[in-house]
């Protein structure tokens, strides 16, 4: 016994030492194993060299860079506004001089996008083009063109512009949804503050980020990659140059980045432009209700067992959940087959449904269970 051991235990230490002088003089033989099974290496390795005529192993993602950069444009936006009504009124201009003269002035923006399709579609933030008058759209290698909004979802923040005069583009290839993981490379691309296409790197800190009061409907990335103003609208991209997300919002209390930024997952972001590019707008399932979160204090006043679910605090009259018979004081757990966690994955689960069809919503009323049809209307859109 004693013998097979150290047999066994020479055999891994020439194994290992094997490995090493591999890993040390021949990596690229390593790297034709990742290729042959299918998996890519996340971060490739380039000889380097170094003074004295070494060489060194020098981790870059230029490939993922160089794949996303051509899909990324800057935009310039700019509105009039008009001038204060009461200018030309003696007594005002008496107080307030000629600071408001003029008969308009010009208001301008900037932000980024992504080219989404060879014909000229172009997928950015809501907030990035809104109000606008006249939109302009850079590219990198200095082109330059208009671009028309094809419409846009505020309640997401996403809108979808098509270019006047395309030309040659090289859309974005976007990546499988749910295929990011926490920890992932991630690389930030845009034009932030406007001094050019800018690339940044971090990880995937977080998924699923709810509850930040950003937009209507949330499911940020949050990533630690730098995203500065400008950088709204443009690509967060994996270690392959795939998109992943629309850097959308930035946690600052300067104004630029403090490594808490946020981005709307692809799977969002391309359901919302396929509706857009289809109909020009999103249209969303609504019952009519005002719902608040459970809190175990909540859930022991009204019978449940816990805090999960989303309590009816208020039934717009005449809405589908008032005609269904859904009353203030009801706590809904489920939609369908989905359960309802809180009042947030309510609000997505009801409006991922279709209007006009039936849905069946498990509510709990006084303690007890309850069962509700009801027909999905059509969400109205937003008032500012």
């Amino acid at each position: 016994m004693h013998r097979l051991w150290l047999i066994f235990a020479q055999a891994v230490t020439v194994s290992v030492a094997a490995l090493f002088v591999v890993q040390t003089l021949k990596p690229e033989w390593l790297a034709a194993r990742h290729a042959e099974s299918g998996r890519a290496p996340s971060v490739v390795a380039i000889q380097q060299a170094a003074p004295g005529g070494e060489t060194r192993k020098v981790a870059t993602y230029a490939d993922a860079a160089q794949a996303a950069l051509p899909a990324v444009v800057h935009i310039f936006t700019s509105q009039e506004v008009r001038r204060h009504p009461f200018i030309n009124d003696p007594v005002f201009r008496h107080f307030f001089g000629d600071r408001f003269g003029g008969d308009s002035q010009r208001q301008s923006g900037l932000g980024s996008g992504v080219v989404v399709s060879a014909d000229g579609l172009v997928l950015t933030n809501n907030h990035v083009v809104e109000s606008a008058d006249e939109i302009e759209v850079a590219f990198s290698d200095g082109r330059k063109t208009r671009a028309k909004v094809v419409g846009a979802d505020p309640e997401s923040d996403l809108a979808v512009l098509r270019l006047t005069e395309a030309g040659q583009l090289t859309p974005i290839t976007f990546a499988p949804a749910e295929s990011l993981r926490i920890g992932d490379v991630v690389l930030a691309i845009g034009n932030p503050f406007g001094v050019g296409q800018t690339v940044t790197s971090g990880i995937v800190s977080a998924l699923g980020r709810t509850h930040l009061g950003i937009n209507t409907f949330e499911n940020f990335i949050q990533t630690d990659a730098a995203i500065n103003p400008g950088n709204s609208g443009g690509a967060l991209v994996d270690s392959n140059g795939q998109l992943v997300g629309i850097n959308t919002a930035i946690y600052s209390q300067s104004g630029g980045s403090m490594g808490i930024g946020f981005a709307i997952p692809v799977s969002l972001a391309r359901s919302v432009m396929e509706q857009i590019i289809k109909t020009g707008a999103v249209t969303r399932g609504w019952i009519g209700v005002e719902v608040q979160d459970m809190t175990p204090e909540l859930a022991e006043s009204f019978g449940v067992k816990s805090d999960a679910g989303a309590l009816i605090a208020g039934v717009m009259r005449g809405s589908p959940a008032d005609k269904a018979g859904i009353r203030p004081g009801d706590v809904l757990l489920a939609v369908g087959d989905q359960p309802v966690k809180d009042a947030q994955v309510m609000l997505d689960l009801i409006a991922a449904l279709t209007p006009g069809t039936t849905a069946r919503f498990g509510l709990s009323r006084e303690g007890k269970p309850k069962d509700v049809a009801v027909i999905i209307g059509k969400r109205p859109k937003p008032t500012r």
